[in-house]
């Protein structure tokens, strides 16, 4: 449902706002080795969060990319909107271009549920939950061991 750069830039800017606290500044090449994802990719990633007010980014020697405490009551949704829109809960389940009430998938019922199930979880998360539960190491963001 959401691609694979949605799902990193999740991830990365979970990371980012669970280090806000300590108040430094991250690097591409750290985050994206703690969300075990592909550095350039995860440049790419940030620049489309910083661009969207998400995530904080600061050039220099002292630079890098960081969360302000307002950015941290964001939603989640805030994130897919960003990376892939929010045509995301509306697409086919079985990926065809005319789905609807009047037109419907086999699945469409089934699917369209899921979906809205699925925007609601991400309009009712804020990045600072999820920061949180991973700082209390109750959850994780890679699958580094």
């Amino acid at each position: 449902m959401i691609s694979k750069a949605c799902k990193y830039g999740i991830r990365a800017a979970v990371f980012v706002a669970s280090q806000a606290d300590k108040n430094q500044k991250l690097n591409v090449k750290e985050i994206a080795r703690e969300v075990d994802a592909p550095e350039a990719f995860t440049a790419k990633i940030l620049q489309v969060l910083n661009k969207h007010r998400i995530i904080t980014s600061l050039k220099g020697p002292y630079g890098g990319f960081y969360i302000e405490d307002f950015q941290l009551e964001q939603p989640v949704i805030n994130i897919v909107n960003a990376i892939d829109g929010m045509a995301v809960f509306h697409e086919c389940g079985l990926g065809l271009k005319r789905c609807a009430e009047l037109h419907p998938c086999p699945m469409h019922d089934k699917f369209k549920a899921a979906r809205e199930t699925l925007r609601q979880v991400f309009q009712e998360t804020t990045i600072r939950q999820l920061a949180s539960a991973l700082q209390e190491g109750t959850s994780f963001i890679n699958n580094l061991s």
